[in-house]
């Protein structure tokens, strides 16, 4: 068989109870793969499908995160609707939850109880502060998280900390949640046996703090808000041409900072100005170097400055907004049809596979209980066919 379109995952059963953006996500990276998908909603809905209106009336989260999948409404306070997820999940390889902590133990589906019926099942706990400790019950939005664990103390300007501009604990908590339940099979089939994974919002983010964190307790000084400058490396940061764009430089060793005076500015000497001779002093003059390099962009349009930079091979990037990164000539899409009928284009996967087709398309994301009597018969069916067999 060619590889050129395998499926990994294809054959796994992936379950998950899930709702807004972790979750979610971490059940999409499988689908994507080829796994069955079965999303157990509510019947009101994840409330992550009223979000906004963005695509084309639907909401840009939701599409974003649900494609490629089957939606079943349930009530599993209902003992029949009840029963029948215990069905699913005897079948199921995975089970992905992010519910309160707690809940889903108290609704009679905790890890271990389900591992009992079905020792290959993998579990996966997604919750904000884990299942465990003095904030186990904090309701956990991810700005708070980004607030609790440091985050924005290091993100935004000089005196003004900021929110990072997307969700990126519920994004790194579904990402890790698939990393999770990666080891997860593979111990698996090493040993035969399913395990629990748990995954939360603040260990995701308090991992990326490591770094600021050793800077506190072992150097004495966390590093501060610099906006687009970094603490301890100048020139580095965004400054405006002469045609109103912005483009950023990074100039991390001595030889791209000769380059920098003598190829792209013009002016050798600046190089070894006592202000800016090595990297502590230009940081310590950084007012004065950003001035320098601000009024040179100021004299050029980007095209220019762009062509310079390049040619020294300096490193440099556009500012971009939001609008010019939608057409930025780097970026991939990949086609998803809505819940509408109509499609749209979101961003394509970041990782790239061989066997995988370069014009490959995503599942389609899947209206409210869309597959709920099918997947309601299938499992039913199951379970008359099961009792039809002599012990």
């Amino acid at each position: 068989m060619s590889t050129n379109h395998c499926k990994p995952y294809e054959g796994l059963l992936i379950v998950s109870l899930e709702q807004a953006v972790a979750a979610p996500l971490a059940s999409c990276h499988f689908a994507e793969g080829g796994a069955r998908v079965i999303k157990i909603e509510r019947d009101t809905g994840d409330f992550a499908r009223k979000y906004d209106k963005a695509v084309k009336g639907e909401a840009s989260y939701f599409v974003w995160a649900n494609h490629g999948k089957e939606s079943l409404c349930l009530n599993i306070k209902d003992p029949d609707d009840a029963d029948l997820l215990h069905r699913i999940l005897d079948k199921a390889d995975v089970f992905i939850q992010n519910l309160a902590p707690g809940a889903i133990a108290r609704a009679g589906f905790g890890g271990a109880v389900l591992r009992q019926r079905n020792p290959r099942l993998i579990t996966c706990d997604i919750s904000g502060y884990g299942e465990d400790g003095v904030y186990r019950d904090m309701k956990a939005y991810d700005f708070l998280v980004q607030c609790e664990s440091g985050l924005v103390a290091v993100n935004g300007a000089p005196d003004h900390p900021g929110r990072i501009g997307v969700s990126v604990c519920d994004i790194g908590a579904g990402l890790n949640a698939v990393i999770g339940i990666q080891k997860a099979l593979m111990a698996r089939d090493k040993t035969g046996q399913g395990s629990g994974v748990q995954v939360s919002l603040f260990d995701t983010a308090a991992d990326w703090m490591t770094v600021p964190l050793m800077h506190a307790v072992y150097g004495g000084k966390a590093p501060k808000p610099a906006g687009l400058h970094h603490p301890s490396i100048a020139p580095y940061g965004g400054f405006e041409t002469a045609d109103g764009e912005m483009l950023a430089i990074s100039i991390q060793n001595e030889r791209e900072w000769v380059r920098l005076c003598g190829d792209v500015f013009g002016d050798a000497a600046l190089a070894t100005d006592a202000r800016f001779a090595d990297a502590a002093a230009r940081v310590a003059n950084r007012q004065a170097l950003d001035a320098v390099v601000a009024g040179f962009f100021m004299r050029h349009d980007r095209a220019t400055l762009e062509s310079l930079l390049k040619e020294a091979a300096i490193a440099y990037g556009g500012v971009n907004s939001v609008e010019t990164f939608a057409k930025h000539p780097q970026l991939r899409r990949t086609e998803v049809t809505l819940e509408n009928g109509e499609t749209a284009e979101l961003v394509a996967g970041p990782i790239r596979h061989d066997f995988e087709p370069k014009d490959a398309t995503f599942g389609a994301v899947p209206k409210l209980g869309a597959h709920s009597v099918a997947i309601r018969e299938q499992f039913a069916a199951k379970a008359a066919q099961a009792e039809k067999i002599p012990s």
